[in-house]
């Protein structure tokens, strides 16, 4: 049974994630109000976006230092303020119709979400080396349910025509508010304590050299291809669906729906299916379904097999970011290096890959564009054995024995199980 004190620290975990998916939904929904309040082009707007962009690859390159240097419960302290203050600052350029402010606003929100996610990504994992059990996966799936929470609020302040400064305002509010209630229940010093005793606390290099494990490198790339499938439909879905299949901007809104949806069901039901079947497998399966999504949607000639089609294309994307951090994570030794790192090259592939699927797109349109993702799925399959417990363990999810736990066990048989 879980003690008091890790209880809170899990469901603090939870809360936070949970309202930076509203925010950063809270946002998203109301792109077009923003854009028509400020009186840009497409072209202006792709400049004010690029503050959320550059200031989330920011955030996400410092994040892991500094948890090293002060610990995670410090940065998420750091992050919270920081995409709270953004949130503000872009509600008030909205209001005021200051794209400069809101450009300002973007970036401090980015910057303040990329400290804050690593962070706690590394608390995560420590967590679930504390209790034996997944905790990353419902920790995803919790920021997953807020973009679909912030979304769906998002729709109807549009429908209502409730002012888009007041409404971001708000979500400020309410994030400041549950960010100060969760972060408090965070004990000091996870990241820090991991980091001095893998590599003392002077070490700049601790970053780069965590990538000399072969084993790191192979997780580190599946996270990669994980984070790019997820990211790829994040942003191209819904114009795949458009100018792919030719639905209604309406359909093709609805369909980036079903697949978030899809995405948090996935997460949320993963705990028993990893624990049963080990990472690897669930990885290995996670990849196939996904590949059979995409496989659809581009090869489909059915628009409605191919809306349907996305719900694999969620599901089999949800799981293999956070179960990658995990398997980063399984050593106390080390651990916040390695969980920072691959973190880290996961989030860049969500900022970084998905873009560069356009200019390929220019090229050869979209859906031929997205038979890069499925290639790449393939990948990961072949990868997925890299998630097996390093030694033996005593739970499919790869964390060290509780106390209790007997030390002595069978060779692993590569589903995390004796």
């Amino acid at each position: 049974m879980l003690d008091q004190a890790t209880r809170r620290w899990r469901a603090a975990l939870f809360v936070f994630m949970l309202v930076a998916g509203v925010g950063m939904a809270s946002w998203v929904a109301r792109t077009p109000a923003v854009r028509d309040a400020l009186g840009v082009s497409t072209g202006g707007m792709g400049v004010v976006l690029f503050g959320l962009s550059t200031g989330s690859m920011a955030g996400v390159l410092v994040s892991g230092p500094l948890v090293r240097r002060f610990g995670g419960r410090a940065v998420m302290w750091g992050g919270a303020a920081v995409l709270t203050a953004g949130l503000a600052v872009t509600a008030g350029g909205a209001q005021w119709s200051l794209a400069g402010r809101v450009f300002a606003g973007l970036a401090l929100f980015g910057s303040g979400l990329g400290l804050a996610e690593v962070a706690v990504n590394i608390e995560g994992a420590a967590v679930e080396r504390r209790i034996g059990r997944p905790v990353l996966p419902v920790l995803h799936g919790c920021f997953s349910l807020g973009t679909v929470l912030g979304a769906l609020l998002g729709l109807a302040l549009t429908a209502a025509h409730f002012p888009v400064g007041a409404h971001l305002l708000a979500v400020a509010v309410l994030t400041a508010a549950a960010t100060v209630w969760a972060v408090r229940a965070v004990p000091t010093g996870t990241g820090r304590e991991a980091a001095e005793a893998a590599a003392g606390p002077r070490d700049r290099l601790a970053a780069l050299r965590v990538w000399r494990d072969g084993r790191l490198v192979l997780i580190g790339m599946i996270v990669l291809v994980m984070a790019f499938t997820e990211g790829a439909a994040n942003d191209w879905l819904s114009l795949l669906m458009v100018d792919g299949h030719g639905v209604s901007a309406t359909a093709g809104s609805l369909t980036y729906t079903a697949f978030a949806v899809a995405m948090t069901v996935g997460r949320f039901a993963g705990g028993p299916f990893l624990e049963r079947f080990g990472r690897a497998a669930v990885v290995r399966a996670s990849a196939a379904v996904a590949a059979v999504g995409v496989a659809l949607v581009v090869f489909s000639p059915s628009p409605l097999v191919a809306g349907a089609a996305v719900v694999l294309w969620g599901l089999g994307a949800s799981l293999g970011f956070p179960v990658s951090i995990s398997a980063a994570g399984d050593d106390p030794e080390g651990a916040a290096a390695r969980v920072s790192a691959v973190a880290t090259a996961g989030y860049l592939a969500f900022l970084v890959g998905p873009p560069s699927l356009g200019f390929l797109a220019d090229h050869v349109g979209l859906r031929p564009t997205m038979g890069v993702v499925l290639g790449l799925l393939v990948v990961a399959a072949l990868l997925a054995p890299a998630l097996r417990p390093r030694g033996p363990r005593v739970a499919a999810t790869a964390v060290p024995p509780r106390p209790d736990a007997t030390t002595a066990a069978a060779p692993d048989d590569g589903a995390g199980r004796p």
